[in-house]
């Protein structure tokens, strides 16, 4: 999660995209529409803090601080990963 995190903060659009299992509903087929909206997304967004608030076998409970124009628009997350050829993936998350 903290490397996700510190992709969309350095605009790591690839690292995003390698990092998301192949059933995410976040996966696009097209991936330079799905390279637009991430960068359009990290490009707006100042990247403030990660607090990992708890782990699982497969998941992690975070807190994102998150600032776009002015406003917070911080959350909580719980995302789910899968291990896939040793490295975790990201498949999707609930938010508080």
């Amino acid at each position: 999660m903290r490397a996700r995190y510190s992709a969309y903060a350095l605009h790591n659009a690839d690292f995003i995209m390698q990092t998301t299992h192949p059933d995410s509903p976040h996966r696009k087929q097209d991936k330079r529409l799905w390279t637009a909206e991430i960068l359009a997304f990290a490009t707006q967004t100042q990247f403030a803090a990660l607090t990992i608030l708890d782990t699982t076998a497969d998941t992690v409970t975070f807190r994102a601080g998150l600032m776009q124009n002015l406003r917070d628009t911080s959350f909580t997350e719980k995302s789910t990963f899968k291990r896939v050829k040793g490295k975790w993936l990201y498949v999707m998350g609930q938010y508080d």
